[in-house]
């Protein structure tokens, strides 16, 4: 794995890696928010809810009331949009992994 700046990003590419590979999800995201906890999730596909795993994540860490993002990394397909974490949190990383663990800033 490429190196990231920070160290605590490197521990969310862990999580996400993990997560992926646990789930057999298409894709997996880890967050950690202002205050350093961290969240993970997958991409969700049924008939009724369509979530990729970067909005799956979001939902997950705004449920718990989080006042801020300071990273996410996610794996998997590409194809997550990240405008919704643009929007929520401006000035947050926002990192995607690829298979042979290129590490993309987005």
């Amino acid at each position: 794995m490429n190196n990231f700046e920070n160290p605590e990003d490197t521990k969310l590419a862990t999580l996400a890696t993990a997560t992926l590979k646990r789930s057999g999800a298409q894709q997996a995201a880890a967050l950690r928010d202002t205050t350093g906890r961290t969240y993970v999730a997958i991409n969700i596909e049924t008939n009724s809810l369509r979530l990729n795993a970067l909005e799956a994540v979001f939902t997950v860490a705004l449920a718990s009331q989080i006042t801020g993002i300071e990273s996410v990394v996610y794996t998997g397909e590409i194809s997550a949009p990240t405008a919704l974490i643009r929007e929520y949190a401006p000035r947050a990383t926002i990192f995607y992994l690829s298979a042979s663990a290129d590490i993309v800033a987005l």
